[in-house]
């Protein structure tokens, strides 16, 4: 009966896990937008009270021309050298996530199955190691790489201690 009860664990644990992280990075893009908004909006209501502004915007056009009559790109489309440091479009940014994630969750739900929670250590470590490169050129991909590692991990450690507690004591 414990090899069952095991065995349900590492499952619930591994694949029942992937829906949850998804949750929990929609949620987080939700409160970046939210917050992306009301600092437009605020940005918007000082531009909007500053005497000194001299751009008029029209909304036909993707440009923006100042009073002197020069043209300029609009706010929200990047330059040339904020577009070199983000991914290409058909770049994808921390390729085979999914994966290491089941991966990431049967481990840790096995350590704390089995007694040995140090091996969280390791497995966090070579996670770590192996994405540092992409990680570190891409602001982007660190805090994907961090919501997704913590709720991964969470949701493994709570589904294993529930098992161990209530199922294998």
């Amino acid at each position: 009966m414990t090899a069952l009860w095991i065995a349900a664990a590492l499952l619930v644990a591994g694949f029942a896990g992937w829906p949850v992280t998804a949750l929990v990075f929609r949620l987080a893009r939700t409160i970046d937008d939210k917050a992306d908004a009301a600092t437009a909006a605020e940005e918007a209501r000082r531009a909007a009270e500053d005497p000194s502004a001299d751009v008029t915007v029209d909304g036909t056009h993707a440009e923006t021309q100042n009073v002197d009559g020069e043209l300029t790109a609009p706010a929200d489309v990047p330059s040339s050298a904020d577009s070199a440091s983000l991914p290409a479009p058909s770049q994808r940014i921390l390729r085979g996530g999914a994966i290491i994630g089941v991966l990431e969750r049967l481990g840790v739900c096995l350590a704390i199955l089995t007694g040995q929670p140090v091996a969280i250590a390791y497995i966090v470590a070579i996670k770590g190691l192996g994405r540092f490169a992409e990680l570190k050129e891409t602001p982007v991909a660190a805090e994907r790489f961090i919501i997704g590692t913590l709720t991964s991990m969470l949701w493994a450690a709570g589904t294993a201690a529930v098992v161990k507690v209530l199922f294998l004591s």
